[in-house]
C-alpha cells in the first residue's frame, strides 16, 4: 500500500528495474567527468539501503546536509531522463512529444521550413492515434510559424489550419465534457456506492441528464466515445442497473478490439474496461460469459505487443486475481480458489507501491467471503478485521458496511458468542453513524441479537422466518446491494437444507447455468 511518508526519490530508486538501473549508469557514464558524481554515489547508496534514512546518507560523506535537498533533486531529475530514453518507455505519446519539442527547437532557430515539415508528418501521427489535445499544440504551434514565414499558400494554408483547430478544439471540449462528468460519477460511486432511495436516485438522474453533453455518435471519435460509454456506465453502476453496466462495458471493450492498436496504447483503459465488464457479468450471474471475457483478457495480456511496465503489471495483478475470485464465487467452488490467497497475499507486498489502500481492502474482503464459503470463519474474521481497523480507509463506505455485518455472521457461526454481543453494539454504532442503515442490515442485526434467547429446537423455524423476510428484498431496486456483497440467502438455505454454503451456491450456478 503506499506510504505518503515514503521519499518519493528512494521510492523511484526502488521503482528501478535490474535493466533501468544498469542503463541509467550506463547513461551517467557517458560522460567520464560524472563517474565520480556526488548523484551517482547517492543513487548507489539508496540502492543499496533497504529503508530510507537521512542520517544514512548524511554520515557517508557523500553530501552536507544543507546541499542534500538539491542533489535528490537533480538526482531524480537525471533518473527519469533516463528512463524516458529507454525504449521500453517510448509509446507513440513520448515520440509524439518528442518530434513537438524539436520542431520546437528548429523554430527558435530560425528553421520555420525544417520545423513546418515535422509539425505536418507529426500532426498527422497524433490524430491518427486519437492524441487530439497534442494534435491542436502541433496546429497552434503551426499556426505561429506561418505568420512569420511567408508562402505564396499561406491563404490556403491560413484557412486549413483555422479549420483544423476548431475541429480539434470541439473535440476536446467534447472529451473534456464526458470525462469530467465520468470522474464525478466515479467518486460518487467510490464515496458512497450504490443509490439508497429514490431521493438518491433523482439526484444521481438530474446530475447525469444535465450534465451529459448533447453529441451526434457518428461525430464522436474512439477517446470521445470511450469516456461516453464511461460516464453511462458509472451512472449505471451507481443505479444498480446492472444490464445497462454490462451493455456499456461491452461497448468500451468492443470499442478497444475494433481499434486493436489502442489496446497497446491505451493499456490501462483497456484492463479497466474489461474489468467492469467482469464485474457486470459477475453481478448478473452470467458464469459462462464470464469466463469467455476473462479468458479473452488473459490471452491479450500474453501477446508479445502488449505493455509491459510496473503500472500494467499492478493492474493486470489485481484485475485478474479478483475476477479470478469472483468465478469461483459464481460458481460455488471456494476451496479450488483457496490457492489465489498466496498469490494475492504476494502480489499485494509486491505492488504495494502502486495499489491504493481501497483496491487490496476490496481483495481483502473477496478473500474473507472465500473462507466463509468454505466454513473457516475464524480466518474469514482475520480478513475482515483488516477492513475494520483500517483507519486509512476513507472510500468505499459500503465496503466498511458489509465488512462488520459479515463478521457479525462469522462470528456466529464460528461459535464466537461471547464476542457477538461487542461487536452487534459496534456494528450498529457504525451503521447509525455511516447512515447505511437498510432493511437487509436490520433484520439481520434483529436476528443475531435474539440469538441468546431462542431454544435449540427453534433455531430452524427462526432461520426460516428471516429467510422468508430477506427474499422479499432480492430483486428491491436499493436493498438488493446487500446481497451483492453476502450471500445471506445461501447462508440461511445452507442450514435450513443443512448442507454446506458452498453446496448451496454450486447448485444455484447450475441452475442458473447459461
Amino acid at each position: 500500500m503506499t506510504n505518503a511518508h515514503k521519499d518519493a526519490l528512494f521510492v523511484l530508486v526502488k521503482s528501478l528495474s535490474k535493466s533501468e538501473k544498469r542503463q541509467f549508469k550506463l547513461y551517467v557514464g557517458r560522460l567520464g567527468v560524472n563517474t565520480d558524481a556526488k548523484f551517482l554515489a547517492l543513487f548507489n547508496l539508496l540502492d543499496k539501503i533497504k529503508q530510507y534514512d537521512e542520517k544514512t546518507i548524511l554520515e557517508s560523506g557523500i553530501v552536507k546536509k544543507a546541499q542534500l535537498s538539491n542533489l535528490k533533486a537533480h538526482l531524480y531529475k537525471q533518473i527519469l531522463v533516463s528512463l524516458r530514453l529507454n525504449p521500453v518507455n517510448q509509446n507513440i505519446r513520448v515520440q509524439i512529444r518528442e518530434q513537438l519539442d524539436f520542431a520546437t527547437i528548429l523554430y527558435q532557430k530560425g528553421l520555420y521550413k525544417q520545423s513546418l515539415k515535422i509539425l505536418d508528418k507529426v500532426k498527422g501521427i497524433a490524430i491518427e492515434n486519437e492524441e487530439k489535445n497534442i494534435a491542436y499544440e502541433i496546429v497552434e504551434l503551426e499556426k505561429i510559424i506561418e505568420t512569420q514565414y511567408i508562402t505564396r499558400s499561406i491563404p490556403d494554408r491560413a484557412n486549413e489550419l483555422a479549420i483544423q483547430a476548431k475541429e480539434l478544439s470541439g473535440h476536446n471540449v467534447m472529451t473534456s465534457k464526458l470525462s469530467n462528468l465520468s470522474l464525478q460519477l466515479y467518486g460518487m460511486m467510490l464515496k458512497v456506492g450504490y443509490v439508497r432511495s429514490d431521493e438518491d436516485y433523482q439526484k444521481v438522474k438530474t446530475y447525469f441528464n444535465d450534465h451529459l453533453p448533447l453529441y451526434n455518435i457518428e461525430d464522436l471519435g474512439f477517446r470521445e466515445k470511450l469516456w461516453l460509454y464511461k460516464a453511462h456506465l458509472w451512472y449505471s453502476f451507481l443505479t444498480q442497473d446492472f444490464l445497462s453496466c454490462f451493455k456499456y462495458a461491452s461497448k468500451w471493450v468492443d470499442l478497444f478490439y475494433d481499434h486493436k492498436d489502442m489496446i497497446y496504447l491505451n493499456p490501462v483503459f483497456f484492463l479497466k474496461g474489461n474489468h467492469y465488464l467482469l464485474e457486470s457479468l459477475f453481478y448478473v450471474q452470467y458464469s459462462s460469459q464470464f469466463k469467455e471475457v476473462l479468458e479473452r483478457l488473459e490471452n491479450t495480456i500474453k501477446e508479445k505487443d502488449f505493455p509491459d511496465n510496473d503500472n500494467i503489471n499492478s493492474l493486470v495483478f489485481m484485475y485478474l486475481n479478483a475476477n479470478k475470485l469472483n468465478l469461483h464465487f459464481l460458481e460455488g467452488t471456494f476451496e479450488k480458489g483457496l490457492y489465489l490467497v498466496k498469490i494475492i497475499e504476494y502480489g499485494i507486498n509486491k505492488h504495494r507501491d502502486r495499489i491504493d489502500v481501497h483496491h487490496v481492502m476490496v481483495l481483502y474482503y473477496k478473500i474473507a467471503c472465500l473462507y466463509f464459503g468454505i466454513g473457516d470463519n475464524k480466518t474469514c474474521i482475520q480478513y475482515l478485521k483488516k477492513i475494520i481497523e483500517n483507519k486509512n480507509l476513507k472510500m468505499r463506505e459500503d465496503l466498511m458496511c458489509f465488512a462488520r455485518v459479515l463478521s457479525l455472521v462469522a462470528h456466529y457461526e464460528a461459535g464466537m458468542d461471547y464476542h457477538l454481543e461487542v461487536q452487534l453494539k459496534s456494528t450498529y454504532k457504525f451503521l447509525l453513524k455511516m447512515d447505511d442503515m437498510h432493511a437487509v442490515q436490520k433484520e439481520m442485526i434483529k436476528f443475531l441479537r435474539s440469538l441468546g434467547g431462542i431454544y435449540p429446537n427453534q433455531l430452524k423455524a427462526e432461520f426460516q422466518k428471516l429467510y422468508n423476510e430477506l427474499k422479499k428484498y432480492e430483486d428491491h431496486p436499493y436493498e438488493k446491494r446487500a446481497f451483492l456483497y453476502l450471500d445471506i440467502l445461501s447462508w440461511l438455505e445452507s442450514h435450513l437444507q443443512n448442507k454446506p454454503v458452498s453446496q448451496i451456491m454450486r447448485e444455484k450456478a447450475l441452475a442458473k447455468s447459461r
